[in-house]
């Protein structure tokens, strides 16, 4: 991938005052993760002129290289700003979600190198538990490679507890984003 160019990228949210007129120290940031969120209704789809862009069966959104004649329309329809032009390739790229590898029981690289253990992969129509991150939960077994990408850990197990009000989505313009982000304690300001 050329430099300059993020599949996933980090927004900083904040600082923000932690009561009415603190200042810092007094204040928190947090960090948004934001890459292809695999909408369900994806305008990059209904945009692309030559079907590069579409949905698979597993509901992923991807791009067919072959098939792009690098025009960027999708990308300009992108409401999350996460698509790219390959200058080299001509073509534009985005997350894929590690298609590759999910199709084969793994998870996202971003997930499986998630030191924080942030990140969980799952389907919302199968429920919290279907949600996995790397390893299993021992600091004192195998942290290997192999290890953290065959072993998973679920999020129930994980995550301190949460209700429906902290876990958020990016703005819905219509496209349906499918990534839940859990925030807890903080006014979320994802959606602005």
């Amino acid at each position: 991938m050329p430099i300059g160019n993020f599949w996933n990228k980090v927004l900083r949210i904040g600082p923000f005052a932690n009561e009415e007129g603190a200042t810092f120290p007094n204040v928190y940031t947090y960090f948004l993760p934001v890459g292809c969120q695999h909408c369900a209704d994806p305008e990059c789809v209904k945009v692309c002129p030559t079907e590069a862009s579409h949905v698979l069966p597993d509901g992923t959104v991807q791009i067919d290289k072959s098939k792009c004649i690098g025009c960027q329309f999708c990308a300009m329809a992108c409401p999350y700003g996460v698509r790219y032009l390959n200058e080299e390739e001509r073509v534009v790229e985005k997350c894929t979600l590690c298609e590759q590898k999910t199709s084969q029981g793994e998870l996202p690289q971003c997930v499986a190198q998630c030191g924080g253990r942030a990140r969980y992969f799952g389907d919302l129509d199968k429920g919290w538990d279907s949600f996995v991150g790397a390893g299993k939960v021992n600091h004192t077994g195998d942290a290997s490679y192999e290890s953290v990408s065959t072993e998973f850990c679920k999020l129930t197990d994980i995550a301190r507890p949460f209700t429906d009000s902290d876990v958020h989505h990016l703005p819905d313009t219509g496209n349906e984003p499918s990534f839940c982000y859990i925030l807890r304690n903080h006014e979320w300001k994802g959606g602005e």
